[in-house]
């Protein structure tokens, strides 16, 4: 619950260091990259403002959203109202079953939604993500590093691994700079 109240008070306050407007060159180079991935269709974990979904419908993609915070989805409605090919839903990623998602996808993002999601509720993420992806869909997650502290977020390599398994196999890490021992981790869904 503190969760969902600091993410309501930052957003309200209009400090949102995460939400820069801005697609990370990441997603770009899977999306435009040498090797990138046909569009098809996808969704995005904690869309916050919409930045992503407009990007991926504007490169093809047939682009969902969930968000919980009410001002942050508020504004990706505003963003994606003349936007083709790209949705925003109300909702939380611990119980996506709750949410009429049009699945499968071939691509999920996760930009910083997953490392704060509590532990307890982090398999009921996992296991979401897993019944709405199709065979060989792609998982990236953005995530902080493991903090020491009473608030615990940030994950490790092995919980990626572990808690998306069976369903995904780990196929990429990509280190992070900001903030120290962040990382993009990709995995691929299992047949």
């Amino acid at each position: 619950m503190w969760r969902r109240l600091s993410y309501a008070f930052a957003y309200r306050a209009g400090r949102t260091p995460w939400d820069t407007g801005v697609t990370p060159p990441e997603v770009v180079d899977l999306i435009e990259g040498p090797d990138a991935l046909a569009p098809g269709r996808a969704l995005d974990l904690g869309c916050g403002t919409g930045t992503n979904l407009a990007y991926l419908a504007e490169h093809g993609w047939n682009a969902t959203g969930v968000e919980a915070d009410g001002r942050a989805f508020q504004a990706a409605q505003r963003r994606l109202a003349r936007v083709s090919g790209a949705r925003v839903h109300r909702g939380d990623v611990t119980r996506l079953d709750d949410i009429r998602l049009d699945g499968p996808f071939d691509l999920v993002l996760d930009i910083g939604c997953f490392h704060s999601v509590a532990p307890a509720r982090r398999d009921a993420c996992a296991s979401g993500v897993a019944r709405l992806t199709a065979p060989g869909a792609t998982l990236l997650v953005f995530a902080f590093a493991r903090r020491p502290g009473l608030v615990p977020i940030g994950v490790t390599a092995r919980e990626m691994r572990d808690r998306f398994a069976p369903w995904f196999e780990p196929v990429g890490r990509i280190a992070g700079t900001q903030p120290p021992g962040a990382a993009w981790y990709r995995l691929r869904r299992l047949g």
